[in-house]
């Protein structure tokens, strides 16, 4: 039961801001009280609840009227006043997450939402108690669900059941479940008595958002390392691993999901330990493994104490004459414009500074400066090791102005900063043709498109066009999943109704005299006569895959990866059985969190069974895998072969000579250039088959004959065809002569002639969506 305040001071309608030990000496404790407000028959309006007290930073307003109007129940004598010795401020209800004795137990403040009162706790934090750091790891190993549980520990958000995936802001992130975009929180820490401003990314997992990862480390100095304790080390934890260690970034393992009954923590910390190398021995305290369960909050309270120990603090002088900023993200708000993400390397930036871009040369007024908080609260100012946001006044004029990766300094110092180096711009890997569904929609598809790549500049964008479309968009992605994504959006946040053809990836053609063009559309694939005339040389792009897959799956994939066209390049195993059954001795840490869940009622931390995902050898496979492999669903695939326990990540592609050839689509012999693709000639009869017997389902019977035909070059390689209409035209003539039969159906049958020769099939764009859907 919490304690209900009422103000001491008699006719105040509304609190001032402040202290929270002068707030707390003019309260008293009504002997009357209820969980989370005050209690329902105290009918001063002045009087609110501890809850709502803490929520508000201290600050208090009257109540309504309406809780004057409140049914006042028995009324009873108020209980004496606290003692002085023993503030009121602090008399709050325990913490929902569990507190480890030996991690830091200094009492956060309370969750404020204030400006001036963020603004005076972070002024009085010097750089060297900053820290900047992201959480990386494999899909699905739970790096939105620790964010909340850290925003929680440091006051950002109040806890609740109803904190899942802050950070997740998106509604293609919510419905799939997933992170797309690299979201960031500026959060506030008191450990050993003093302020630490941290500042979180929560990054994705997939391969397909890998560009996201990427411009996070440049704003970060470490990384927590998630490892989800039930399925160990997977793909893209190599990758995220190798990419940060290459940055110099430091590093901390952290093992999740220790709650869960197939947990197999000792296995997890072999693997970090066997791959990566890394001192995962729980005795010693400042390099060790952290054992975390983040749904339940079981011990999560020993991350921040390990970053601000194991991460060093950015390096920067906030009174540098010349300020020296990176342009990180950005996004589209509808009344502030063009909104950009920086990280501050040097100087102090604030609203009214006149700013220009060493990357376009063009000058802009800073509108205003400010922190996700989660969300944006204006500050004053931004000093060199913040990461923050900032818009300016008047805005950008043309979306791509905001280049990521520019650096911005102020106007006069132009020679005098030396730019960041920037970010390797990602190389798209898929391309589609997205066209509006009714071409009086393509202006505000466009504007969409743009407005959608300003937050994601992984996107590659040129315009289109097609005879059965119309106009449209050419784009670029780093994968299918990150286009299927990109779909979603255009479709939840703009409301746009989109055609997407056939995804493909580029092509290289080289010619007899060594010149290069790479080829993104099928529309620009010299057709078989003139490729054969000029001795035209076809290449396809391959990538480097990293597959991991438990060892009773291995040789299904080791099928599935020949079956298309791969290479194996290497093949390792981790860890063993006796390693699996004994594991290595993880005292300290490890021990402490089996205590703790005994203490609490749960299950203890179990090793996994032999049927568990970790139950077996883990294998880590190496294949030189093309492309169009990839863009074919094999990700699906492996999924289905390995009962989802395969993960796979890849590398950017390299060029390697190849059979290719255009499959296009016929209707009556006329090119449909909405349906063509260019494969490898080894897939000709499996594609053309199914393309005609799933594009006869769409199209409508005719009064003539329709015909379907998959062709590659002059070959026809499939054909389906589609009876016309009939017409009975001999139901009058009962017993005629024969002759006379025979002269109304070659009649008949000439006249579907001259209709097959100046007819048209008209296809509906319903038609294209249907088949072009998957």
């Amino acid at each position: 039961m919490q304690p209900c305040l009422r103000l001491a001071r008699p006719g105040a309608s509304v609190l001032r801001r402040r202290s929270q030990a002068s707030l707390a000496a003019s309260a008293v404790v009504c002997s009357r009280s209820a969980p989370g407000g005050h209690y329902r028959s105290c009918r001063d309006s002045r009087c609110i609840g501890l809850a709502q007290w803490q929520a508000r930073s201290f600050t208090a307003t009257a109540r309504s009227s309406a809780d004057n109007t409140s049914t006042p129940s028995k009324p009873s004598t108020p209980s004496p006043s606290p003692s002085p010795s023993i503030p009121l401020a602090f008399t709050s209800s325990p913490s929902p997450l569990p507190i480890n004795p030996s991690s830091n137990t200094s009492r956060q403040p309370r969750p404020t939402k204030d400006p001036i009162l963020l603004e005076q706790r972070i002024a009085s934090i010097p750089i060297e108690r900053f820290r900047n750091f992201c959480i990386v790891a494999h899909i699905d190993h739970g790096k939105s669900t620790l964010s909340d549980r850290l925003l929680e520990l440091t006051g950002t958000i109040s806890p609740g059941d109803g904190n899942k995936q802050i950070l997740d802001k998106l509604d293609v992130e919510r419905e799939r479940g997933i992170t797309v975009k690299a979201q960031t929180c500026t959060m506030i820490y008191r450990y050993k008595g003093l302020d630490y401003l941290l500042h979180l990314v929560d990054t994705p997992g997939h391969v397909d958002f890998r560009a996201e990862v990427t411009r996070s480390y440049a704003s970060c100095g470490g990384a927590l390392l998630l490892v989800d304790a039930s399925q160990g080390i997977q793909a893209q934890t190599v990758a995220n691993f190798y990419h940060a260690f290459s940055l110099g970034l430091g590093l901390i393992p952290v093992v999740n999901k220790v709650d869960l009954p197939t947990a197999d923590v000792p296995r997890a910390l072999q693997q970090l330990h066997d791959t990566f190398e890394l001192d995962v021995d729980q005795e010693n305290s400042n390099n060790g493994a952290v054992l975390v369960s983040a749904k339940t909050g079981k011990n999560v309270e020993a991350i921040l104490p390990a970053v601000i120990e194991r991460i060093p603090p950015p390096v920067g002088d906030a009174l540098a004459p010349a300020p020296r900023i990176l342009l990180v993200d950005s996004w589209y708000d509808n009344f502030r414009g063009v909104v950009l993400l920086v990280r501050v390397f040097e100087g102090t930036i604030r609203a009214g500074d006149h700013v220009v871009s060493m990357a376009t040369g063009s000058k802009y007024t800073v509108g205003e400066v400010g922190i996700q908080y989660p969300e944006g609260i204006a500050q004053p100012t931004l000093r060199a090791g913040q990461v923050g946001y900032v818009f300016f006044n008047p805005g950008m004029k043309k979306i791509h102005d905001a280049k990521i990766g520019d650096t911005f300094t102020t106007v006069g110092n132009e020679l005098t900063v030396e730019p960041y180096p920037g970010f390797e711009e990602p190389k798209p890997m898929v391309f589609v043709a997205a066209f509006p569904t009714d071409q009086g929609d393509y202006t505000r598809l466009s504007d969409s498109i743009q407005q959608l790549t300003l937050n994601d500049r992984s996107i590659t964008l040129q315009k289109d066009h097609s005879e059965a479309l119309g106009a449209g968009w050419r784009l670029g992605f780093l994968g299918s999943l990150h286009c299927s994504v990109f779909q979603d959006r255009l479709r939840q946040e703009h409301g746009a109704s989109v055609i997407i053809t056939e995804p493909a990836v580029p092509v290289m053609l080289r010619k007899r005299d060594g010149t290069e063009r790479v080829l993104t559309s099928a529309a620009d694939f010299p057709e078989a006569d003139e490729a054969r005339s000029r001795g035209f040389e076809y290449f396809e792009p391959f990538v480097s895959a990293t597959i991991t897959v438990p060892e009773e799956y291995l040789g299904r994939v080791i099928t599935l990866c020949e079956n298309s066209r791969g290479e194996q390049q290497s093949i390792d195993f981790i860890g063993s059985a006796a390693q699996t059954a004994k594991g290595p001795d993880t005292p300290g840490t490890l021990a402490e969190a089996t205590t703790a869940a005994d203490d609490d009622g749960t299950a203890p931390v179990k090793t996994a069974s032999p049927t568990s995902s970790l139950g077996s050898i883990q294998v880590i496979l190496k294949y030189s895998l093309p492309s169009m492999a990839l863009v074919d669903d094999l990700f699906g695939k492996l999924k289905g072969v390995s009962r989802g326990y395969a993960t796979l990540d890849y590398e950017d592609p390299t060029w390697r000579s190849s059979d290719l050839v255009k499959l296009q689509l016929l209707v009556n012999k006329q090119p449909v250039d909405a349906i063509s693709r260019v494969m490898h000639r080894s897939q000709l009869d499996r594609v053309g088959r199914h393309w005609v017997s799933k594009f006869k389902e769409h199209v409508d019977r005719q009064m003539f004959e329709v015909i379907i035909q998959a062709t590659a070059g002059r070959r026809i390689v499939a054909r389906e065809t589609i009876k016309p209409f009939r017409k009975d035209v001999l139901a009058k003539l009962h017993a005629s002569d024969i002759t006379r039969r025979q002269k109304l159906l070659s009649k008949q049958k000439a006249g579907r002639k001259r209709l097959t020769a100046v007819g048209n099939v008209t296809i509906e764009h319903t038609a294209f969506q249907k088949f072009l859907s998957k």
